[in-house]
């Protein structure tokens, strides 16, 4: 039972730390994911209709 408990202490701090550094990166990495996104579903619609 100890062990479980340390186990989900370590995950909640995980993604504590996880969502405070993602709320610093997320404008440089949200820009970038949504062109990547962007770019992607041209890519299939041109693949899949256009040709």
């Amino acid at each position: 039972m100890e062990n479980n408990i340390g186990y989900y202490v370590f995950v909640l701090v995980a993604i504590i730390v996880a969502f405070i550094i993602i709320k610093k990166v997320t404008t440089c990495l949200l820009k970038s994911a949504v062109l990547i996104v962007l770019v992607a579903v041209l890519a299939a619609v041109y693949y899949y209709y256009i040709r």
